[in-house]
């Protein structure tokens, strides 16, 4: 469950590589078919599974682009079909196969360039980063972020984490209560330290937003996200 008192953070998984090209850099988990006729959704969960032994049964892995322009791998011609997962509360990783290591990097040592990836894989991580910022504009999944039940401003939190801003707590109060079926009252509220009661609530029975949370425009936004206790992943 969301804890109010912590900040949480977006991060990106990677693994290091444990053999050439790029042997010790920092990757995208990721690999070949292993044979003609394996589909290419089970060959993402196997090669997410060999290198980093997260399961199906952890994340829902939905493609996200192709990537084939010429020169982006010194082997040869590959065209890689990438693969999202964004959910909290995943558990650390455990390096596998041809992976050395393997961790949660925060995602705005990623998108800076101070965590540098091998391949076009920055690309890759920061188009993946930005399918899941445009995921909560359009859909309820920032409240899978959250406990059973949680405030407005834990929920503001979650957007502000993936969205890489501060928002205005007004206008995000109001825009959540107008996009129906979204959150729907808990029946309680949680005390807070000199102060009100602070009303909770839970996931609404809609998954689509109407109208949808459109995040501040690119210039008032920042790709750094808020400092770390508890971690969101994607």
């Amino acid at each position: 469950m969301f804890d109010h008192q912590l900040t949480v953070r977006l991060h990106v998984l990677l693994v290091e590589r444990g053999e050439d090209p790029f042997r010790g850099m920092l990757a995208l988990p990721g690999g070949f078919l292993s044979h003609d006729g394996e589909e290419i959704l089970d060959a993402a969960h196997r090669e997410l599974r060999e290198e980093t032994a997260l399961t199906s049964g952890w994340v829902h892995l939905e493609q996200l682009a192709v990537y084939g322009s010429s020169g982006r791998d010194p082997r040869g011609r590959v065209v890689s079909v990438a693969h999202l997962a964004i959910a909290p509360g995943l558990p650390d990783p455990v390096a596998g196969t041809d992976a050395t290591d393997a961790a949660w990097i925060p995602a705005e040592a990623v998108l800076s360039g101070e965590a540098a990836l091998a391949f076009d894989h920055r690309r890759i991580a920061a188009d993946g980063i930005e399918r899941a910022r445009t995921k909560i504009e359009f859909s309820a999944l920032a409240t899978a972020f959250c406990g059973e039940s949680f405030t407005i401003a834990e929920l503001q939190q979650v957007y502000e984490t993936l969205w890489g801003t501060p928002l205005d707590t007004r206008n995000f109060y109001r825009k959540v209560q107008a996009a129906k079926g979204f959150i729907v009252p808990a029946g309680t509220d949680r005390r807070t330290t000199g102060g009100r009661p602070a009303r909770l609530y839970r996931a609404g029975p809609n998954t689509v937003l109407f109208p949808p949370l459109i995040r501040p425009a690119p210039s008032a936004a920042s790709d750094s996200g808020s400092g770390s206790s508890s971690r969101s992943r994607v």
